[in-house]
């Protein structure tokens, strides 16, 4: 059974950090778990300590505690012993470098597979996907492989939007993706909009937010759904 709490983003206009997801992040890790594995590998401007620093703070307001893998002897088992696994948002690039290069894919997988609770914002939300190939970061690093962790059978798209300024000419969103759809046609992509969330519990899905999400296909309509739909069908 996977548990997976995967956020669009960190920051809503209203909100502290985390704020607007506050009541299902404890919803979704109850009161058993006490002790959070953080990992700030998509952190690139500033430190894995500020990182860490700005999300221990907002966790112990919610009254758990945090425990970075950049401060652990040894990450690989700091990820086999964790009771529930965080990961932040950044740059996904290198944020899947870092994974790799400490030997950590197959161990988070296993994990992850085995029911440990997952939460993901932003790049977090990209991990578990196939690949990273629908993030919207700039490549500032080259990690092995672009394969992620897998945890679900579609990629998402964090941050979605179609906005696009007056006189911009470039490519918009959803341009993109179906980009990605012909290079990559057996996979769908879930256009995740700012402030909603998709969780998967016990073999469900179901998304908390306001907005509705765009479903993109290789040669189908888009699809908009709201959190009133059933979403089952993109687990098969």
């Amino acid at each position: 059974m996977k548990k997976l709490l995967l956020l669009s983003n960190s920051k809503v206009e209203g909100f502290d950090y985390l704020g607007f997801a506050e009541e299902e992040i404890k919803s979704f890790l109850g009161k058993e778990i006490q002790d959070l594995l953080f990992i700030p590998y998509a952190a690139v401007s500033f430190s894995y300590d500020k990182y860490e620093e700005i999300v221990k703070e907002r966790f112990e307001r919610f009254e758990y505690r945090i425990n970075s893998i950049h401060k652990t002897l040894n990450p690989q088992n700091a990820v086999k012993h964790a009771d529930a696994i965080i990961v932040g948002g950044g740059n996904t690039f290198h944020l899947l470098d870092e994974l790799y290069r400490n030997d950590l894919i197959n161990i988070l997988k296993a994990k992850l597979e085995n029911g440990t609770p997952y939460i993901g914002w932003s790049a977090g939300a990209n991990l578990a996907c196939p690949t990273i190939k629908t993030t919207n970061d700039m490549p500032v690093v080259y990690p092995p492989s672009f394969d992620s962790l897998n945890q679900i059978p579609f990629q998402i798209n964090p941050h979605f939007t179609d906005a696009q300024p007056e006189g911009h000419k470039g490519e918009t969103r959803s341009e993109r993706i179906n980009e990605f759809l012909v290079s990559n046609p057996d996979l769908k992509v879930v256009g995740l909009p700012e402030g909603c969330i998709l969780k998967i519990y016990d073999e469900k899905i179901e998304l908390i937010g306001e907005r509705k999400i765009k479903l993109f296909a290789k040669d189908q309509t888009v699809e908009e759904f709201s959190k009133d739909d059933d979403l089952n069908f993109l687990l098969t």
